[in-house]
């Protein structure tokens, strides 16, 4: 996951106000342990409380005697050169959290264990996609999902209530509600012309995908029929605000923008609402969330899932107790404190439930939805170039779209088969 979008959760997390969890399980029958194991585990920055990590340490290391746990927190600036760097050395932390959409770049140095064997163990049918998929590479599982955060719509429910609309769970009444809000000054939507993640949701939902590998070669997906609905959608549904159409959501910051007070609503991550009452305190108490709509009501749309994976070295040398830590992270009493404590979406649809605020209770129902960028260890080369927001502003401006699609996917596809 990008680190502005772990900034966002932590914002979320400070939002939610919550109390420290009591302590939580580690859900494990531990392999022996030799006297004084000391086990490094790198945990990224905000991704645990103080209060949570001080429990699990104590939990886990009252469970495993003679084991203790070394949790290195790390920064995301600088943390992929890190993270390759261990994984070929013979000096490698025992456990490290990763962006989900990064585990196939680390997977293909071959330094990941394969933990494909402990999918069941781990109640990985009840995973989100949005984290599992990523963290399987050529049907192996190297990453192990831990939680996940993804955007929804914000909305200024003053507004809302003097348009006489109430929020859409479909995206036709989405267009027919945002069409509505766009009178007596109010802008019925924010939404910049280069949020690809918004966009990709709207391909998934078409059954398209932003680039598909035919037996081992890619090939770009946005000029496919679906892909071209997708964007068509989005060009309709941008053009009812006046968000600019050769920018993201940070340039200017779309929080800024909202707190105005005259927008009605933009797609973001629930800690977005956090910024918007900082930059305007009068709008505290008036911001309502739900998640982004579908093509149908009894679906939510789909979204691009940011998170967290859980990896183990093969230079680990305590593969065991390296998984039995991985094993009660990912466990479901652990996961529940976190959710608790954190308001992050925990790694099991079946947990969705525990979240109980408005903003995450709504992000959980969008999860069950969720998504991955093509599981590639090249795409970080593709989001680098700016390919797709690139695509999106001439689509946007231009006189043909198609021919636009094309070039772009030729682009992402040359950039995916490079060889390393």
């Amino acid at each position: 996951m990008a680190p502005r979008f772990l900034a966002a959760a932590a914002v979320l997390a400070l939002a939610a106000g919550l109390t420290a969890c009591g302590s939580s399980s580690t859900e494990s029958t531990a392999p022996e342990a030799p006297a004084a194991t000391a086990l490094t585990v790198w945990i990224m920055r905000d991704s645990m409380s103080e209060t949570l990590l001080t429990n699990f340490e104590r939990d886990f290391e009252a469970a495993h005697q003679g084991v203790t746990l070394d949790v290195q927190i790390q920064e995301w600036d600088g943390i992929g050169q890190k993270v390759t760097s261990a994984l070929a050395s013979n000096d490698a932390p025992d456990v490290i959290e990763v962006g989900n959409t990064q585990v196939a770049e680390y997977a293909a140095s071959g330094g990941v264990k394969d933990l494909t064997d402990k999918v069941t163990e781990l109640q990985g049918a009840d995973w989100l996609p949005g984290l599992a998929d990523p963290g399987k590479i050529d049907n192996k599982q190297f990453g192990v999902p831990w939680y996940a955060a993804n955007r929804v719509v914000i909305y200024n429910k003053d507004l809302f209530g003097k348009a006489g609309v109430t929020p859409p769970t479909t995206r036709d009444e989405w267009i027919d509600v945002t069409t509505k809000l766009n009178a007596d000054g109010t802008q019925g939507i924010y939404l910049p012309g280069q949020n690809w993640y918004t966009l990709a949701g709207f391909i998934w939902d078409e059954g398209g995908d932003l680039a598909l590998n035919e037996g081992g070669t890619w090939k770009g997906g946005l000029d496919t029929p679906q892909a071209l609905a997708g964007i068509d959608f989005y060009k309709k549904l941008q053009a009812l605000g006046e968000g600019p159409k050769d920018s993201d959501e940070a340039n200017p910051p779309q929080a800024d923008v909202f707190a105005k007070g005259d927008v009605a609503q933009l797609i973001s991550a629930p800690g977005g609402a956090v910024a918007i009452e900082k930059a305007n305190p009068d709008l505290a108490g008036k911001l309502g969330f739900f998640p982004i709509p579908g093509k149908t009501a009894d679906t939510p749309g789909a979204v691009f899932t940011g998170g967290s994976d859980l990896i183990v070295p093969e230079a680990s040398k305590n593969p065991d107790l390296a998984y039995e830590v991985v094993k009660a992270l990912a466990g479901e009493k652990f996961q529940t404190a976190m959710a608790t404590e954190m308001s992050y979406v925990p790694n099991r649809v079946s947990l969705g439930g525990v979240l109980t605020s408005e903003g995450a209770a709504a992000m959980a129902k969008g999860a069950a939805n969720g998504h991955a960028t093509p599981n590639s260890a090249n795409w970080a080369a593709v989001e680098a170039k700016n390919v797709i927001k690139e695509f999106m502003t001439t689509y946007l401006t231009g006189t043909d779209g198609a021919a636009e699609a094309a070039k772009a996917s030729q682009v992402i596809a040359d950039i995916l088969n490079t060889k390393s």
